[in-house]
């Protein structure tokens, strides 16, 4: 079976995240995503376990779907079994070679005996209820033995592996290598997650990661930005056939990306005085911000360029393809000229999601001839661009966001123009 899924969210339980995070209103809008497996997010805190213990139902195959009390209604065209798979996401922060390390990792379980056992073992050592992403002071070797004690199937992915602060390649707090932070027990990790600020593109520049599988998700802090990153399979729906595609890349068809200098780390930069510069500048200035004179937060772009050895354009065999995507209230909101905080964006979103039969659908497989819509009247060739990357962006750098551009004002207004004469 072909099927979307996003296994990297956030329950309310996390910190600077939406209280409309939960699992009614994830469901509900996978539904209007177009995914079929989400993950839960955020399993090691007390409160929400129990919400999922609650509300799910256990298929036996590693998957649980919302029991139907708690379902929302949807409307016809969108309503598809949707399910979720145990996950979480654990940030460790410790000493290691005489350097502060700060590591996070997404963690995918297959049962809830499984995440008992591992919750009980995590809280002896830190608090999990003090975040949805609770902090761990241990070597994040030393919680990959415990986890292999308590399933033989979990599933460690590293976390958006290149963002600055909190990642595995991390410039201010990471590795050079996979081998350098997990050691003997490097076996074990069979894929890592690209993260906003990168795509498989950038990831292929370094041959250390051939065997690696890359996946993307979300990171979804909000309901409307789930599947914002995503994974296209092809297998059975089960726990054991995502984590077989997840480590073989068999039945992996491809990832779904943003654009990655729309990501916050993509440059190197200081918010603060709203400087953002190439890795080619930033080495010119001497890794310091020529406003203040404080060193430049230092991006995904300039860490894979530290640790590349090879050109852009090598894609390694066997590694599954990607598309770079913007999500559809970013492109309703281009193709109106409007905010995309706008209501009447919220409202064509909605209506769109229903006419086309979700946001995947729409942006990957609908015909770019059948995308006409009189609401949105670019809507057609905004997708075109989209998925041509005939798109403009402003990298984004040191935690602010990049600015996408599909039109510019002057042709918007003419090209309405020319269409209200037909």
């Amino acid at each position: 079976m072909r099927f979307f899924a996003d296994l990297h969210v956030h329950s309310h339980f996390s910190r600077a995240t939406s209280r409309d995070m939960t699992l009614e209103n994830m469901w509900k809008w996978a539904q209007l995503k177009g995914l079929k497996v989400i993950g839960t997010g955020d399993f090691t805190h007390p409160a929400w376990f129990k919400e999922i213990s609650r509300k799910l139902n256990p298929e036996g195959d590693g998957l649980f779907s919302l029991k139907k009390e708690f379902q929302v209604p949807v409307p016809s065209s969108l309503r598809r079994e949707t399910f979720f798979l145990l996950s979480c996401e654990l940030s460790f922060v410790y000493t290691k070679r005489g350097r502060t390390r700060k590591v996070h990792m997404l963690i995918l379980l297959p049962d809830l005996r499984s995440v008992e056992r591992l919750n009980g073992e995590l809280n002896r050592r830190g608090n999990t209820s003090s975040d949805g992403r609770p902090v761990f002071g241990m070597d994040v070797q030393e919680m990959m033995r415990i986890g292999l004690d308590v399933c033989g199937d979990i599933l460690f992915i590293p976390a958006h592996v290149w963002t600055p602060h909190f990642s595995l390649f991390g410039s201010e707090s990471g590795f050079d290598s996979i081998e350098e932070c997990f050691e003997g027990l490097s076996r074990y990790i069979k894929a890592i997650e690209t993260g906003l600020s990168s795509d498989p593109k950038m990831n292929w520049r370094l041959s250390k990661l051939d065997g690696i599988t890359l996946v993307s998700n979300s990171d979804a802090h909000s309901p409307k930005n789930l599947g914002r990153e995503a994974n296209l399979f092809d297998t059975e729906l089960s726990y054991a056939a995502i984590r077989e595609a997840i480590e073989k890349r068999k039945g992996l068809l491809c990832t779904i990306e943003f654009f990655p200098e729309e990501g916050k780390y993509h440059f190197d930069g200081h918010r603060a005085c709203g400087v953002v510069m190439s890795p080619e500048e930033t080495m010119a200035r001497g890794y310091l911000c020529p406003k203040c004179g404080k060193r430049l937060t230092i991006g995904v772009m300039h860490r894979v360029e530290m640790l590349a050895d090879r050109e852009e354009g090598v894609r390694p065999a066997g590694a599954p393809p990607f598309l770079s995507l913007i999500p559809l209230h970013e492109v309703v909101a281009e193709a109106m000229g409007l905010q995309t905080s706008s209501a009447r964006v919220s409202q064509e979103y909605l209506r769109l999601v229903e006419k086309y039969g979700g946001e995947f659908p729409l942006l990957v497989d609908v015909e770019e001839e059948a995308l006409e819509d009189r609401a949105v009247p670019l809507l057609r060739e905004a997708v075109r661009r989209m998925r041509a990357g005939e798109v403009e962006i402003s990298p984004g750098f040191d935690g602010e966001y990049g600015k996408i551009r599909i039109f510019g004002a002057e042709e918007r207004e003419a090209r309405r123009g020319q269409q209200s004469l037909f």
